[in-house]
């Protein structure tokens, strides 16, 4: 398979969704970072998206929409659902509300759960997308499970040219970190993965929110303790760099580096966000290339997108499981019975 690179004008926008609806892994840019969409109405298109990524069917998905009442039409929403999203969305926000009996999503995508993960992404390209498919579209990451999530169209091919049917360049994901998801389903709103809008923006209008336990089942994506990894290892908070390190800067750089990548030399936390994945990427490749043995991380601030930050970088530098290494390498397999 020749996997199409589509422009976001009207005729690839029209293309992309009609491949979308006939059931074809499409990826596309969200503010955050490059998803792999699928049909989420269409069991056999999720199941190939979840063999395609190599992601475990226990790990469920977010459904993208291109606005509130589409999303809403799958879910069940209250009064603070309906004030969050009439504050954050169009934008990086993920809502985990019980699904509707009605719901046309597949069981599959939400992992048997009786809730549904829901967003309305930013940028006009994919909500113009969303709406011409016409269908509620599952769209982890586009990268295999676990590693580092894409943030230009390069990185989508690079991992996963000749697999997908297309990818929709849109240039650079703004953001750079993942939505912020928000469970709603309980007594009390639980912050299930700190991303894009920040905690404090959140309980301005949510009011005090919990976290979910460490060891919790997966209820929304990037929840598993391993995730976001790149080949090397990270060494976190680090003060100095060793002979064998590339370094992760944020701010001006520890003396002694060598091979560097810094997230923001300002200290801009915004920036820094932006650029996350894509310094990983940059110093795994030329780390590796090197002969380097890891990548020292300095540290960042855990306030704002802060938070998101460190959240990324410390499941990237959690050990690999047994079972995360073996999704590793069956990321390019075709069989469906570990997806």
């Amino acid at each position: 398979m020749q996997t199409e690179r589509l422009p976001p004008d009207a005729e690839g926008i029209a293309r992309a969704a009609l491949l979308l609806r006939a059931g074809a892994l499409v990826a596309f840019a969200t503010e955050t970072v490059y998803g792999l969409g699928a049909d989420a109405t269409n069991p056999e298109a999720a199941a190939a998206l979840f063999a395609v990524k190599g992601r475990p069917r226990f790990n469920p998905l977010i459904c993208h929409y291109a606005c509130a009442q589409a999303a809403f039409a799958d879910v069940i929403a209250g009064a603070l659902a309906e004030r969050l999203a009439a504050q954050f969305w169009p934008g990086p926000l993920t809502l985990v509300l019980p699904r509707r009996a009605e719901s046309r999503v597949s069981p599959l995508v939400s992992a048997g759960l009786p809730n549904l993960a829901v967003r309305v992404p930013a940028p006009a390209a994919a909500r113009a997308l969303l709406a011409a498919a016409g269908v509620p579209v599952a769209a982890p990451s586009a990268n295999p499970s676990g590693r580092v999530s894409p943030t230009t169209a390069e990185h989508v091919l690079a991992e996963l040219a000749g697999r997908i049917t297309a990818v929709l360049d849109c240039g650079p994901a703004t953001l750079g970190v993942e939505s912020t998801v928000l469970d709603l389903t309980g007594p009390e709103p639980l912050l299930l993965r700190p991303g894009g809008v920040t905690a404090e923006a959140l309980a301005g209008i949510a009011g005090p929110l919990s976290a979910a336990p460490a060891d919790a089942a997966p209820r929304a994506p990037g929840m598993l303790a391993s995730h976001y990894a790149p080949r090397l290892p990270l060494r976190l908070d680090a003060a100095c760099v060793r002979a064998d390190e590339a370094l992760l800067a944020f701010g001006p750089p520890l003396p002694g580096a060598g091979l560097t990548f810094n997230l923001s030399r300002r200290g801009d936390l915004a920036e820094a966000a932006s650029r996350l994945f894509a310094g990983l990427r940059f110093l795994d490749a030329e780390a590796r290339r090197l002969g380097l043995a890891r990548i020292a991380v300095m540290p960042v601030p855990a306030r704002g997108l802060g938070l998101a930050i460190i959240d990324r970088l410390a499941r990237a530098a959690a050990p690999r499981s047994a079972d995360a290494m073996t999704e590793e390498s069956l990321a390019g397999s075709a069989s469906f019975d570990r997806a």
